[in-house]
């Protein structure tokens, strides 16, 4: 039933690729791409650098924290009590999300860029 599923997933995903590809002009996928890209950014950073900030603080009342644990601050989670973690998780989840936001947004862009570029 999952394999049934993921096949239909990836259909629809590739009907509406071809599908996108005929009614999206390059320059209106620039222009989307920019714009979300700026709304990931916008969003993204601040809540990125806040949930550093409350994990380094957090952990730091309790312990040495680790060096480089900005790398992966993830495998940190399990040090968290629950009423830490669900304090911090909303920031956790909305500096992801504008991770993403900034990887379709910056796909979207350049990929209408390459498009205008090579050809016109």
């Amino acid at each position: 039933m999952l394999e049934l599923l993921i096949v239909l997933g990836s259909l629809t995903v590739i009907g509406a690729v071809g599908l996108l590809t005929v009614v999206v002009t390059p320059p209106l996928m620039v222009e989307f791409g920019t714009w979300v890209l700026a709304a990931g950014l916008l969003m993204g950073i601040p809540a990125g650098w806040w949930y550093h900030v409350m994990l380094y603080r957090t952990l730091a009342a309790r312990m040495p924290v680790p060096p480089q644990w900005w790398r992966r601050p993830v495998a940190l989670h399990p040090l968290l009590t629950l009423s830490e973690y669900r304090r911090m998780r909303p920031w956790f989840v909305a500096g992801a999300v504008g991770f993403v936001l900034c990887v379709i947004g910056g796909v979207a862009a350049i990929a209408g860029m390459l498009v205008l570029r090579f050809f016109p």
